[in-house]
């Protein structure tokens, strides 16, 4: 390995293809204001440095970095890399990561719009992450836990998501989602998993309005339920939730049981059947 230390690199494709590189303190910045750095590279470990150019990390492979950070100047930072290993990271900038296959983050800080889209194998432990819009847009194989999230649109498109022990802060969430579980999670924002198949959520707290609409296998077990009103319209559904939920309305089937529930609205107008069963188990 070639080791490089606490050198500044501004010039376009500055390190370009090299592999087998160690970079300890290195500054990719400056007025030359060149992009690509390490472009098509490989074999890489990144120890405290900062990143502060344009697609810095391009077409990379095998890619270890500790305590590095990525300004919001960095944009695009990694896109189509494999075996990518960030810990203890910052990461700013729009677009830092998409389209790459077996990314871990571990104790990372996110702050990213467009964050994760059509990613294979995206893995994060304990982070938190700020994606203002569409967050993870079309990925697949995704694992979080522990994770902090804040951001609208999240999860749309992906499959075979599994999260835990998270929380999420988010509207439109897991919309055309396939194949998701999300377990012992709170999940904060209005009209949560519509158009999902397979979505369950299982110890879950779920907090807004009209959620888990238009669902296809949708799965609660022991979920609480805060703020939750017109839930289940028209979705296929298997709940069972410990507590309340303020309303469900036109659920198509399936079977919705709850400690209480403040109102079932089942219209003459409805597109499809309501044919689910709801029952409460304190009877009024």
């Amino acid at each position: 390995m070639e080791i490089i230390e606490n050198q500044r690199f501004g010039e376009e494709r500055a390190l370009y293809h090299r592999r087998g590189l160690t970079l300890r303190g290195c500054r990719f910045a400056g007025e030359e204001d060149g992009e690509s750095a390490l472009k098509e590279c490989a074999d890489v470990a990144a120890e405290n440095c900062l990143f502060d150019l344009r697609y810095p990390l391009w077409h990379v492979e095998k890619l270890r970095a500790e305590r590095c950070t990525m300004t919001e100047n960095c944009r695009a930072a990694l896109w189509y890399g494999s075996e990518i290993r960030l810990i203890g990271c910052t990461l700013g900038g729009i677009k830092a990561v998409r389209e790459c296959r077996a990314v871990a983050l571990e104790d990372c800080t996110i702050r990213s719009p467009e964050f994760g889209w059509r990613c294979d194998g995206l893995r994060l432990a304990r982070c938190a992450v700020e994606a203002e819009e569409y967050a993870f847009f079309e990925t697949r194989a995704l694992r979080a836990d522990g994770m902090i999230f804040d951001g609208k649109y999240s999860f749309q498109y992906t499959q075979g998501v599994h999260i835990a022990r998270s929380e999420l802060h988010t509207k439109d969430a897991f919309w055309h989602a396939k194949d998701v579980t999300v377990t012992d999670s709170v999940l904060c924002g209005e009209y949560l998993g519509w158009y999902s198949e397979g979505l369950t959520l299982i110890r879950c707290h779920i907090r807004g309005t009209q959620p888990l609409c238009y669902c296809r296998g949708l799965r609660l077990v022991d979920c609480t339920m805060e703020g939750c009103d017109l839930a289940f319209e028209y979705s296929d559904v298997d709940a069972t939730v410990r507590g309340g939920v303020l309303s469900v309305k036109n659920p198509r089937g399936g079977r919705i049981v709850a400690d209480h529930i403040g109102e079932v609205i089942r219209t003459q107008d409805a597109v499809y059947p309501s044919l689910a069963r709801v029952d409460a188990r304190e009877k009024a």
